[in-house]
């Protein structure tokens, strides 16, 4: 046990999350994304009893967000025609809003199937049991400057 780290970071994330470098990305992927297939070049971390609100609130108490980039946050966009409601992404929005004075404005939205491309060049991947539609979020990490 460590003082100060949220008990929801496993060691084995926790490794991962201190390897990532500037500029490497880390995806928080519903429990509908095909992690596996997508994460065959990365790491794919199993965090299936937990939704990604959690595991998302947790990691930015650890993790920099990138701020050489517009949009270090970035969500998988509704497809076309998809009638489907993502009130999650508010909930994410006030998180990243706790742990970064820029708030939503870092958040972007990716088309579905750039976001899978993208989620193939990612450092990790981590593969949670969160049940809402259109819950993948993407994280590029930046530095730490305290």
């Amino acid at each position: 046990m460590l003082k100060g780290i949220p008990k929801i970071l496993s060691p084995e994330l926790l490794k991962v999350l201190c390897e990532m470098g500037h500029s490497d990305r880390l995806v928080l992927a519903d429990g509908n994304f095909p992690a596996e297939s997508m994460g065959k070049d990365a790491i794919v971390i199993r965090c299936d009893g937990h939704g990604v609100p959690e595991l998302l609130d947790a990691i930015l108490q650890v993790f920099p967000l990138d701020t050489y980039v517009e949009h270090p946050v970035n969500l998988m966009e509704v497809m076309p025609g998809d009638d489907v409601e993502t009130p999650i992404w508010d909930t994410y929005k006030e998180i990243i809003a706790k742990h970064d004075e820029r708030g939503e404005k870092t958040v972007g939205n990716i088309e579905r199937f750039t976001f899978y491309e993208e989620a193939k060049k990612a450092y990790a991947i981590i593969a949670t049991g969160e049940s809402a539609l259109y819950a993948n979020v993407m994280l590029q990490k930046g530095v730490v400057t305290e």
